[in-house]
C-alpha cells in the first residue's frame, strides 16, 4: 500500500510516497481503508525533527497524520463495528505503524466513531484531532455560562472549533482578526471581534493584550491560546483567571492565573466525545472547513502552505475518492 513517509528529518522535500505492507488489526482494533487524512501542525513538527524523541525507538520512514476518515476493512476481536462502516478516527502517529497518511490504517476501536449521515466522508477527516483538542480545552476550564473566553488563532481549524463549542455552551467569545477575517469570526460565533492593528513586519503578538483590554477592560475569564502566543496573552486575563496552552514549555504565570495544558493523546473517552462532536458537525453547530484536498504526492506542498500561515481550514490528503482542489 502507499503511505506518506518522512525519510529523514528536514524540509518538506523529505516527504515521499512509499510502499509498505498492509497492517492487520489485533483485538480491539480496526483496519480502515482510508478516504482522507488531515495535515496537522504536529506533522510539521515531526517532519522537522522537533518531535524526534517521540519516534527515536522506531526506524524511518515515519508516517505522519492524526486524523482519518474511511471505511472499516477488517476488525479484530472485541469490536462492535461492521465491515464497510464509514468511520472517522483519531490516530497516534508515535508508534511502529505510524500515523494516518496511508491507504490502510489500523486504529483503536475506542478512538473511532461512525460518520453521521450528511457529513461528507472526505471533509469528515478534518474533524477528530482539532475538535477533540477544543473539547478538552473547554473541559479543563470548566467555565460557567456567560463567562468571557478569549481565543487566539480563532480563524484557524483549532481556534474555530474552540469558538463554536464555546458558543454552543453559552460562553461569550472574544477573538482577534485581520480585516479580511472579521466576517469569518462572526460567522463562527465570536461576540466581540478585536481588530488586528499590528503593522506589516511587526510580531503578531505585539500589543495583543492592550487590544483585548480595550474591548474587555475587566480582562477575560480565560484564554485558549490556539495560536501559541505564550506570555503575550497573560495581560488580557483577569486576576485568578485561566489559560489553556497547546504545547509544552515554560510560562511564567502571574496574578494567580492558572495554566492548563491540553494533551489530546491522553484525553480519555474519545469514542463518546467524538460521537458528540460528529453529531454537532452534522447539525451545523461545528463547521468542518476544508481548505484543500490533495494527493499523497502533494504532502510536501501541504506542509509548505501550513508553515506559511493563512490556511483557513484543513488540508486533506485523499487516498480514495480523490476530489482535487
Amino acid at each position: 500500500m502507499r503511505a506518506v513517509g518522512i525519510m529523514k528529518f528536514g524540509e518538506p522535500d523529505v516527504l515521499e510516497v512509499f510502499d509498505r505492507g498492509i497492517p492487520d488489526p489485533g483485538p480491539g482494533e480496526l483496519r480502515i481503508r482510508v478516504t482522507a487524512a488531515a495535515v496537522n501542525p504536529t506533522d510539521l513538527m515531526l517532519r522537522s525533527g522537533e518531535l524526534a524523541p517521540y519516534v527515536a525507538q522506531f526506524e524511518p520512514p515515519y508516517v505522519p497524520g492524526m486524523d482519518v476518515s474511511g471505511t472499516v476493512d477488517a476488525a479484530g476481536a472485541d469490536t462492535l463495528f461492521s465491515l464497510g462502516d464509514r468511520v472517522i478516527a483519531f490516530v497516534n502517529p508515535f508508534r511502529t505503524r505510524g500515523g494516518a497518511q496511508a491507504e490502510y490504517v489500523v486504529v483503536s476501536a475506542e478512538d473511532t466513531v461512525l460518520v453521521p449521515r450528511g457529513l461528507d466522508p472526505i471533509d469528515a477527516a478534518g474533524l477528530p484531532t482539532n475538535s477533540l483538542t477544543a473539547h478538552q480545552a473547554l473541559a479543563l476550564l470548566r467555565l460557567p455560562a456567560r463567562s468571557t473566553l478569549a481565543v487566539t488563532g480563532g480563524v484557524g481549524a483549532l481556534g474555530g472549533f474552540v469558538i463554536q463549542l464555546a458558543v454552543h455552551r453559552g460562553l461569550r467569545v472574544v477573538a482577534e482578526a485581520a480585516p479580511q477575517d472579521e466576517q469569518l469570526l462572526r460567522q463562527l460565533g465570536a461576540e466581540i471581534v478585536v481588530p488586528r492593528e499590528a503593522q506589516p513586519g511587526d510580531p503578531k503578538a505585539a500589543g495583543l493584550a492592550d487590544r483585548y483590554l480595550r474591548a474587555v477592560p475587566e480582562g477575560v475569564d480565560a484564554v485558549v491560546d490556539a495560536a501559541e502566543l505564550g506570555a503575550a496573552v497573560l495581560g488580557m486575563v483577569r486576576d485568578q483567571g485561566q489559560i489553556v496552552t497547546c504545547r509544552p514549555g515554560e510560562l511564567a504565570l502571574e496574578r494567580g492565573i492558572v495554566r492548563h495544558e491540553v494533551d489530546v493523546q491522553a484525553y480519555p473517552g474519545k469514542n463518546a466525545v467524538l460521537t458528540e462532536l460528529a453529531a454537532l458537525a452534522c447539525e451545523g453547530a461545528l463547521t468542518v472547513r476544508t481548505a484543500s484536498v490533495l494527493s499523497p504526492s502533494q504532502a510536501g506542498e501541504a506542509h509548505r502552505r501550513l508553515a506559511a500561515g493563512g490556511v483557513r481550514g484543513r488540508q486533506l490528503i485523499a487516498f480514495s475518492a480523490f476530489r482535487a482542489q
